[in-house]
C-alpha cells in the first residue's frame, strides 16, 4: 500500500495524521465523501432532524460515491479495506450521525447479513442492487422486550410449513424499516429453538412497520416498530447460512467496529465545531480560544478523539488481517462511545448557552451521541464480553 508522504494538514481533527496511512486513491474517495456530507447534508440536516424526516433526495448522491458494501468482495462491491470503510463511517458521523447510522444499517447490518449468511443465489440477487441503492435494507433483531438479551431467546418465532416460514412477533428500533425494500428478520425456529434469518420483502402480507416518533436522538433515522402476524416468507428467502445466534453474532462483530468509528466521527464533529467557535467567539475583547480553560477543554477533547481513533485504526487493521475477535470489537465500542459522550459534553460546555441551540449544531451531536452510546451493545454488555476474555470467567446472567 502506497503512503502519502506529506500528511494533509487541512483536517484539524486528524492530529496524528491517521488519514495519511491510506493510499492516495483511498484518500481521494474519503474526501469525496467529506465534500458530499459538507455540501449536501450539512446545510439541510437540522431541518430534517427537527421534523424527524429522512432526506431521501441525498440517496442518488450516496449511490454515486460507490461506498455501499465498501469492504465486500464481488457482487459489484468495491472490495476495499475495512479500515477505509471505518473512516467513511467517521466522515459521515462527523457531519451527521443519522446519515452514518442509515449507512451502517443498510451497508453493514443488512448487506452484511446477506454477505456473511446468504446463499450464493441470495448474494447475487440482493447485493448488487443494494450496492447501487436501488434496494434499501434494514436489520431486525431488537424486540420490545428483548434488547441485550437477544442471544438468550428471541420472542419472535418462525414455524415452517412445507416451503414456507410463518413469522410471528415484534421488532423495535429497526432503522430504515419504514421505507426499506428488504428487512433481515431474526427469529427463533420453534422446531430446534435456534435463531434463523429471513429476508422479508416490502409489502409482504402480515408485515407491518410503524414509524417510531418523539425520539431525542438520531431523529433523522426512521426507526420502526414492526409487527408480524402470520407473515409468510418462502424458504428461498431464509438466509441459508444462518443457523444459530452465532451467525447473527458474526454480523454484529463485523459491524460493531463501524459503530466505534461512528463514535469517533461524532466526537470529531463536535470538537471541530467547538474549535471554530473558540477561534471566532469574542469575550472580554479577545477570542475565547485565548483563555487557558477553553484551551484545556479543547485539548481534552482532542486527546479523547486521538486515542479513540488510534484504537479503531488498529481494530480495523486486525479485522482486515482476520484476527479480530468479539472482545476486540467490544472494547473499542465501549471505550470510544464513553470518550465520545465526554467529548460532545465538553463541546456543549465550551459553547455555553449557545451549545443548546440547534443553529450551532453541537446540541444535535450531544443528543445523537446518546443513541450511539447504547446501540450495537451497551457499554455494560460489551464490558462483560471483554471481562470474560481477560479473566476466563463469564459474568453474564
Amino acid at each position: 500500500m502506497s503512503v502519502v508522504k506529506k500528511p494533509l494538514s487541512t483536517d484539524k481533527g486528524d492530529f496524528y495524521h491517521i488519514n495519511a496511512i491510506l493510499s492516495e486513491e483511498d484518500q481521494d474517495l474519503l474526501f469525496r465523501v467529506r465534500a458530499f456530507m459538507e455540501d449536501e447534508v450539512a446545510p439541510i440536516i437540522n431541518q430534517y432532524w427537527i421534523r424527524e424526516e429522512f432526506p431521501h433526495q441525498i440517496i442518488p448522491g450516496l449511490a454515486a460515491l460507490n461506498i455501499a458494501g465498501l469492504a465486500y468482495h464481488g457482487y459489484a462491491c468495491p472490495g476495499k479495506s475495512t479500515l477505509l470503510d471505518g473512516m467513511m463511517a467517521r466522515e459521515m458521523a462527523r457531519v451527521d450521525s443519522s446519515i452514518a447510522t442509515f449507512m451502517g444499517v443498510h451497508s453493514g447490518l443488512a448487506m452484511g447479513s446477506i454477505y456473511l449468511c446468504g446463499s450464493e443465489e441470495q448474494k447475487q440477487q440482493w447485493l448488487p442492487s443494494m450496492r447501487r441503492f436501488e434496494k434499501i435494507g434494514a436489520f431486525g433483531l431488537t424486540e420490545p422486550e428483548v434488547g441485550s438479551g437477544a442471544s438468550g431467546g428471541l420472542m419472535t418465532i418462525a414455524r415452517r410449513e412445507g416451503n414456507t416460514w410463518i413469522l410471528n412477533g415484534q421488532k423495535k428500533w429497526i432503522g430504515n424499516a419504514t421505507f426499506s425494500d428488504v428487512t433481515v428478520i431474526w427469529a427463533r425456529d420453534v422446531e430446534d429453538n435456534q435463531v434463523k434469518g429471513f429476508l422479508v420483502e416490502k409489502g409482504t402480507p402480515g408485515f407491518r412497520p410503524e414509524k417510531m416518533k418523539d425520539k431525542i436522538a438520531l431523529r433523522v433515522v426512521q426507526n420502526a416498530l414492526i409487527t408480524m402476524e402470520d407473515c409468510r416468507v418462502p424458504e428461498a428467502n431464509r438466509l441459508q447460512r444462518a443457523n444459530s445466534f452465532k451467525d447473527t453474532a458474526a454480523v454484529l462483530r463485523m459491524t460493531r467496529a463501524g459503530v466505534a468509528w461512528e463514535a469517533v466521527g461524532c466526537a470529531r464533529g463536535a470538537y471541530e465545531l467547538a474549535l471554530k467557535y473558540a477561534q471566532e467567539r469574542q469575550q472580554f475583547g479577545r477570542p475565547i480560544g485565548r483563555f487557558q480553560l477553553v484551551q484545556d477543554l479543547l485539548v481534552r477533547m482532542l486527546g479523547n478523539i486521538t486515542a479513540s481513533e488510534c484504537m479503531v485504526m488498529r481494530l480495523s487493521q486486525m479485522q482486515d488481517a482476520g484476527i479480530m475477535s468479539d472482545e476486540h470489537a467490544s472494547l473499542a465500542k465501549a471505550f470510544c462511545t464513553v470518550r465520545m459522550r465526554e467529548t460532545v459534553g465538553y463541546a456543549r460546555e465550551l459553547l455555553a448557552g449557545n451549545g443548546i441551540l440547534l443553529d450551532h449544531h453541537v446540541g444535535r451531536f450531544v443528543a445523537d451521541a446518546e443513541a450511539i452510546y447504547s446501540y450495537e451493545g451497551t457499554r455494560e454488555m460489551n464490558s462483560l464480553i471483554v471481562g470474560r476474555a481477560i479473566t476466563g470467567f463469564s459474568a453474564f446472567v
